[in-house]
């Protein structure tokens, strides 16, 4: 039972991970690929303050808040660069965070931290607060899908000129996606760090941010559902194989490239051309 529960806790966790960016990625189209560091902004923020005394509940919004405000200045970057250099300033980013975690002795340098206290009420409980806050962000997700938000996210992602000329407050709604996933991002990581208990730099490297955009890709960009799915099985895959686990960036990789070749629009497109056949 203790493995399925671990099994479980990080299927949500990624899950909740994974539906972050597509806030950022998915709703409003600003490629991301450092969405890690706020990941691991979440994750020391948290592992510091319960190791300071803090249960974790009281830590998570903290975490959020920290990796929301650092989401907040990238976001301020976004208003002035677009597409291939937005993607390169996040990229700066992954690598600014981890060469700072490096440097930073109160944060455990190149060690990390270990020790993180494990969550008050036991793995399981653990697992339930996990699963809670991906159940409330993919609410909050679809929500702001179906709402004027969402609607502001969609034009400025298909083409942020008529944005404006729609009278869509672009840069106002790039901020809020950058703020909402980022947040997200930060809760995500808090809960990470004590479910694995050791955090160090490697963790929230360039790779996870890749790894965690080639999960909005392979289930379809804006997708909830579907994002949600495809984070559930990859994210469980390197513990059930351990091929997978050694060859993840070049397996992500191919199963990127055969969704942009047979189905761009990811699970979600195909299994709606399914439905359309079907009807």
């Amino acid at each position: 039972m203790a493995y399925e529960i671990i099994v479980a806790t990080t299927m949500a966790i990624t899950i909740l991970f994974a539906l972050s960016l597509n806030i950022i990625t998915g709703f409003c189209g600003q490629v991301s690929l450092g969405h890690a560091a706020f990941y691991g902004l979440g994750a020391y923020t948290g592992a510091m303050l319960t190791k300071a005394g803090w249960p974790l509940i009281a830590a998570l919004p903290p975490a959020a808040v920290v990796a929301g405000s650092v989401g907040f200045v990238v976001g301020l970057a976004s208003l002035r660069v677009r597409h291939d250099f937005l993607a390169i300033t996040t990229m700066g980013v992954a690598f600014l965070f981890v060469g700072l975690v490096r440097k930073q002795e109160w944060l455990g340098g190149e060690i990390g931290i270990s020790g993180i206290p494990a969550a008050q009420f036991g793995r399981p409980g653990l697992l339930v607060l996990s699963i809670i806050c991906a159940a409330l962000f993919a609410a909050l997700a679809v929500y702001i899908k179906r709402s004027w938000m969402g609607f502001a996210f969609d034009s400025i992602a298909n083409d942020e000129d008529t944005a404006r000329v729609l009278g869509i407050d672009v840069p106002r709604f790039k901020l809020w996606a950058f703020v909402i996933g980022t947040s997200g991002a930060g809760i995500a990581g808090a809960l990470y760090a004590h479910h694995v208990r050791y955090i160090g730099p490697d963790s929230f490297g360039f790779v996870e941010s890749v790894t965690v955009l080639a999960m909005v890709i392979i289930g379809g960009v804006g997708s909830v559902w579907a994002v949600a799915l495809a984070a559930a099985v990859l994210s469980v895959l390197p513990l059930w194989f351990q091929f997978v686990s050694d060859y993840k960036l070049l397996i992500y990789g191919l199963l990127v490239f055969g969704v942009m070749r047979f189905s761009h629009d990811g699970i979600a497109g195909a299994v709606q051309r399914l439905l359309n056949r079907r009807s």
